[in-house]
């Protein structure tokens, strides 16, 4: 497994890892080993599209189609800090 996040990486969440929604919070939440971290909408998004078959292009594009701007250098720097936490994994094809 990687820790570079490029144009033609495949994210999915760790094993360790769960996306949910926080009725109490009213947001979507990163749960994990004793963390909890409080996500934006749009974090959120792109959360839930790292399945580990679609790559960050993917990604992007999809978002692309949800909201006004969306940047691939910022898509990619968010999911590269979640690779740092160990909260996403990606590979490579």
């Amino acid at each position: 497994m990687s820790t570079d996040v490029t144009r033609s990486s495949r994210p999915r969440l760790a094993a360790h890892v769960r996306l949910a929604f926080d009725r109490s919070r009213g947001r979507h939440v990163l749960l994990g080993p004793e963390s909890v971290s409080v996500l934006n909408r749009p974090g959120a998004s792109i959360l839930d599209l790292c399945d580990g078959s679609r790559t960050v292009a993917d990604i992007v594009a999809n978002l692309r189609g949800r909201y006004d701007r969306v940047v691939d250098d910022e898509v990619t720097a968010f999911l590269a800090r979640l690779v740092v936490k160990r909260y996403v994994e990606v590979g490579d094809d």
